[in-house]
């Protein structure tokens, strides 16, 4: 009894600090779940009639794209079907600058420009990483009450234990009358609905907070046994740009796509990162299926020869990699209920939905107690 009273006010105090943060981070999570399936809907202006002949190459849609924001960086370009445009990415870090560039793949001429850091996405996203604070500020108090809600959801699981087993069914049901009080369906909104999202709640704390830290990501991934580095990284080319022969022609990255297309013939889109140095390696994703991230290929070529350059990290071949890569890979499509195609969606956005009531039904089981107290006084 002690011990569940200790636990009680841990769990009331903890609720209490977290509730808000909580409440945003779990409802900006249920408009983020379907951010691509609605973004499909209203994308008609990114296609174009697919023709024969061919599209402009990798350092012609940097060139072209480079115009229009001339003192950003180019992040890479994407390449998808004959039917889409290519998409060349625009991303500073200080200040933060997110923008791409849609381009006819046949003819060069821009069809759209799109402003990823401005929108109802945008604000969505900016919410559930940051509660729309400064990034150093928002992101360290949405990742501690993330970690502090893990332990919320332990407390709440031991808390809501009955202590003898004929009273469990009771607490696994709704068993509302005409005459049951509304501080007893708010005790059971806030009881029940925590105990049958306890656990797909802590999937999604847990897959949060692997990407909050680093060090939880690579303790989580020692863990599981890997033995890589989970850290990306771009690494070195292996030819030194004294050594290399170069061409006035073609450059070496504008032959990679024809090669990527060759080798990946079912890939959904390529997206080639320019080096940022003569000394980095091309970096390019390969996505294979539509939706998913975790079964993306990330390839490395010397960006004189295009020799192929293994990574040390978990960052390589899907096909290749260990369980353990596998896991730590997936967590992202986890965390948004991807892995599970549209069921798993609906099932991430009805539970972020639960999540978001539980620090509305534990602030009134909070304040109808104390309330009772003040007023029996």
């Amino acid at each position: 009894m002690r011990s569940k009273k200790i636990i009680l006010q841990l769990h009331k105090i903890l609720g209490l600090i977290t509730g808000i943060v909580v409440f945003i981070v779990a409802i900006t999570g249920c408009c983020w779940v379907f951010k691509e399936d609605i973004e499909s809907l209203y994308d008609g202006h990114k296609k174009v009639k697919p023709l024969e002949s061919p599209i402009i190459s990798t350092s012609q849609a940097r060139a072209i794209a480079e115009k229009v924001y001339s003192k950003n960086l180019v992040h890479g370009t994407v390449f998808k079907k004959k039917e889409d445009a290519i998409e060349v990415i625009f991303y500073d870090a200080d200040p933060e600058f997110y923008r791409s560039i849609f381009l006819n793949p046949y003819t060069g001429e821009i069809i759209h420009i799109e402003d990823h850091l401005s929108g109802f996405f945008a604000f969505v996203l900016k919410g559930h990483t940051r509660l729309w604070l400064p990034k150093e500020i928002g992101e360290q108090v949405v990742g501690i009450s993330v970690l502090l809600f893990i332990l919320i959801i332990i407390s709440g699981f031991i808390l809501w234990l009955p202590k003898r087993r004929k009273n469990l069914k009771k607490r696994m049901f709704f068993d509302w009358k005409k005459t049951t009080r509304w501080k007893r369906k708010n005790f059971d909104l806030h009881s029940i609905v925590g105990f049958y999202v306890c656990s797909l709640a802590l999937i999604l704390a847990f897959t949060g907070t692997v990407m909050s830290y680093d060090w939880f990501q690579k303790s989580i991934y020692n863990i599981l046994g890997g033995d890589k580095n989970p850290t990306f990284l771009i690494p070195k080319s292996e030819t030194k740009s004294e050594d290399a022969v170069f061409s006035r022609v073609i450059l070496p990255i504008d032959n990679l796509l024809a090669k990527l297309k060759n080798e990946n013939p079912n890939a959904e889109s390529f997206e080639i990162h320019y080096p940022y140095s003569d000394s980095d390696a091309i970096y390019v994703e390969v996505n294979n299926s539509e939706g998913l991230y975790y079964d993306s290929d990330f390839l490395f070529f010397d960006q004189y020869t295009l020799t192929p350059i293994v990574s040390e990290t978990i960052y390589g071949k899907y096909r290749e990699a260990k369980i353990a890569d596998k896991i730590l890979r997936m967590n992202y499509d986890i965390h948004i209920g991807a892995i599970g195609g549209v069921l798993g969606k609906c099932i991430a956005f009805l539970v972020s939905l639960l999540i978001a009531s539980l620090p509305v039904t534990g602030l009134l089981l909070w304040y109808g107690r104390k309330f009772k107290r003040k007023k029996n006084n």
